[in-house]
């Protein structure tokens, strides 16, 4: 796949340096939509032949996000205290950029840790950082093997893959992919829904993946994988191999309340009524949400905002915080 140089500027951005990166081949899709309406004139593939033309349409060129130079990440190390391992890793990679006219390549990462931990804020906020879009695929509710490379055409209800659908539809040729709890992928003896990722996670074969519906080679290698795990057990070796694993811990208890201040300021900053609220939590409120997980310390913080507008307060108290996370013990977290 081929690709040019561009410079864009997006005030939204620290890293306004990017290439365009064409994905797929037109011609590809040309022959494959010309042989599609010799041979066919069934409705049939009506969804497939749209793909196609939709692909045309589009074209084949994305955004690849190229960092201009190493980012100030000192915000995500205070917002992520128990993740400075991996970004320490993000780091390495983003730096290996710097002075050159490489692309940013991320080695796949697994993210292995207790539910509730931040795993998948991480993944948003590393998507931010760099400026690319995010896709997330919960491996625990899908059970389709299709998930990732398509299913045929020639089966009823057929449609192209996530990695497919993320790069032709998408704006960037290097998203970041969660796959979210990767351990609970459905096994069957007919399809590995995890069969994909043998090609997709090394950068020379994924730049020719096929996606089975579609049957076009795509250029997914410069995709930024994240795999999230409770338990690497149920994870195949040779996909284990193709990754960096980090054991990731949940917070101690200082790091949770500082998690929680930093949620209680950016959920603050980022909505017009935090005007209206206090710029610090009260040390009381901070004790308690530090009980939970990051992943419920947002709803609980939003919770408090609204009892406390309620009554034309700025200030969030105790009370103010769901019942249901009172008395809460602190599960899983570091002594």
């Amino acid at each position: 796949m081929t690709s040019h140089s561009l410079v864009t500027q997006h005030t939204t951005l620290s890293l306004p340096v990017a290439q365009m990166r064409n994905v797929f081949h037109p011609a590809d899709v040309e022959r494959k939509l010309a042989r599609l309406q010799e041979a066919n004139s069934q409705r049939d593939y009506d969804n497939l032949r749209s793909v196609y033309e939709r692909m045309l349409e589009r074209g084949p060129e994305r955004f690849q996000v190229k960092p201009s130079g190493v980012p100030d990440m000192a915000d995500l190390y205070e917002q992520l205290p128990n993740f400075t391992q991996v970004l320490d890793d993000v780091k390495r990679h983003v730096a290996l950029t710097r002075d050159s006219s490489d692309s940013l390549e991320v080695t796949p990462m697994l993210l292995l840790g207790p539910p509730g931990i931040g795993k998948t804020h991480f993944a948003r906020q590393l998507a931010d950082m760099l400026g690319t879009g995010m896709s997330l695929l919960p491996m625990s509710s899908m059970t389709a093997g299709w998930l990732l490379s398509g299913s045929s055409s020639q089966w009823k209800g057929a449609r192209p893959g996530k990695v497919f659908e993320a790069l032709v539809e998408g704006e960037y040729a290097n998203p970041v992919i969660v796959v979210d709890e990767i351990d609970k992928a459905a096994t069957d003896a007919q399809y590995d829904p995890l069969g994909a990722l043998y090609s997709l996670l090394e950068h020379d074969t994924a730049q020719s993946f096929t996606d089975e519906f579609a049957e076009v080679a795509i250029d997914a290698s410069q995709v930024i994988w994240i795999t999230t795990a409770n338990d690497a057990r149920g994870i195949p070796d040779p996909i284990l191999n193709r990754m960096n694993v980090f054991e990731v811990q949940a917070p101690t208890p200082d790091q949770a309340r500082a998690i929680a201040r930093n949620l209680y300021q950016g959920i603050r900053a980022a909505h017009d009524w935090g005007r209206l609220l206090d710029p610090e939590p009260k040390a009381d409120v901070l004790d308690q949400l530090a009980l939970m997980p990051p992943r419920e310390m947002r709803r609980a913080l939003m919770t408090g905002f609204g009892n406390a507008r309620l009554e034309r307060r700025s200030t969030v108290e105790l009370a103010d915080l769901p019942k249901a996370a009172s008395g809460r013990g602190r599960i899983g977290f570091m002594q």
